[in-house]
């Protein structure tokens, strides 16, 4: 098991929005982009420092390599991340899924468990999940 750092709030939202990213193992250039996009202008990043992306994106990544990896990963997100911004987490990781505009099964798979770890009500998670579809519909 890897030494495990701890997290900011920021960087346990950055975390989650790379782990959307990555699930699948295709970190598609839109997704990064969205990543990028979001810490640079959402407000709760404002005090942010963008280079701690690559230290957290490194982190998310060993911890997919390990057997329990998950469950540290969301262990981590859960310690650093107050509760009233577990839906927000929700809604950037979903913001990543549906910048590429395609949402595949794994990438799916993985947003309903941050859904469950972060005891999102069905209703919210689909509200959020429409406004994120909405967002990046494409003609």
């Amino acid at each position: 098991m890897i030494d495990l750092p701890s997290f900011s709030h920021c960087d346990a939202l950055v975390a989650l929005m790379i782990a959307v990213s990555a699930s699948d193992q295709d970190m598609r250039t839109a997704e990064l982009v969205a990543i990028e996009r979001t810490v640079n202008h959402t407000p709760i990043f404002a005090q942010y420092d963008i280079d701690r992306i690559r230290a957290v994106s490194q982190t998310v990544i060993s911890l997919f390599e390990e057997e329990d990896g998950l469950d540290a990963l969301f262990g981590l997100v859960r310690d650093a991340l107050p509760q009233r911004l577990y839906e927000t987490a929700y809604a950037l990781a979903c913001d990543v899924a549906a910048s590429d505009g395609r949402l595949g099964e794994v990438e799916a798979e993985m947003l309903a468990e941050i859904r469950h770890q972060l005891n999102i009500s069905r209703l919210h998670a689909a509200a959020i999940e429409l406004s994120a579809r909405a967002r990046h519909t494409v003609l």
